[in-house]
């Protein structure tokens, strides 16, 4: 069973897996209390607020991955730097001990949210589907872009050798199929 879900600060994903905004991800405080030894900024620009932040907690561990929240952006370019990163991290790397990351974008909602379902995907074993699902009860909020969502059904193919997901047709354009159903229950304006 996932973490409660958070709908601001840090949110919990698994036990060395945090997800936030980069406004969460500015307050050195709560790095420091949820013991972040890694932090991962997916945002086209560094603030000051943010790179000092995890500056103060993890000055050797900062990552800056400087991409657009566009369903053009190749994000999918990061996916298994990211992920192994994330993973590295938890497992203490070579001195063992185990460290926590956080992964940031500007709202927590789009960019974040992917590179978090492609670690769950590569490293615990899930589904796209299941990991999709795993990660908006961690954090409601989380909804990556149409052209993020086909990145990750193609990525899932490469590790599974099938997708969970698949684009469809829908009132509103091509929708992943996970929200078919929350979208049907829409009415028309």
């Amino acid at each position: 069973m996932p973490p409660p879900a958070s709908l601001h600060g840090l949110c919990r994903v698994t036990d060395r897996l945090y997800i936030s905004n980069a406004r969460a991800a500015a307050d050195a405080a709560a790095l420091a209390r949820h013991n972040i030894t890694c932090v991962i900024n997916v945002s086209e620009g560094e603030t000051s607020a943010c790179s000092a932040a995890a500056a103060s907690v993890a000055a050797e561990d900062y990552v800056h991955i400087p991409v657009a929240d566009s369903p053009l952006t190749p994000l999918r370019d990061h996916f298994n730097r990211v992920a192994d990163k994330i993973d590295a991290v938890g497992r203490g790397g070579e001195g063992g001990g185990g460290g926590r990351t956080l992964v940031h974008c500007n709202a927590g909602v789009s960019r974040s949210a992917t590179l978090c379902i492609a670690y769950l995907m590569k490293h615990q074993d899930r589904t796209l589907r299941e990991a999709h699902a795993w990660l908006r009860r961690c954090r409601p909020m989380a909804r990556p872009n149409n052209g993020f969502w086909r990145q990750l059904i193609a990525y899932e193919a490469e590790l599974r050798g099938c997708a969970s997901v698949r684009m469809i047709s829908s009132d509103l354009g091509e929708i992943p199929d996970v929200y078919e159903e929350a979208t049907r229950n829409m009415l028309p304006f």
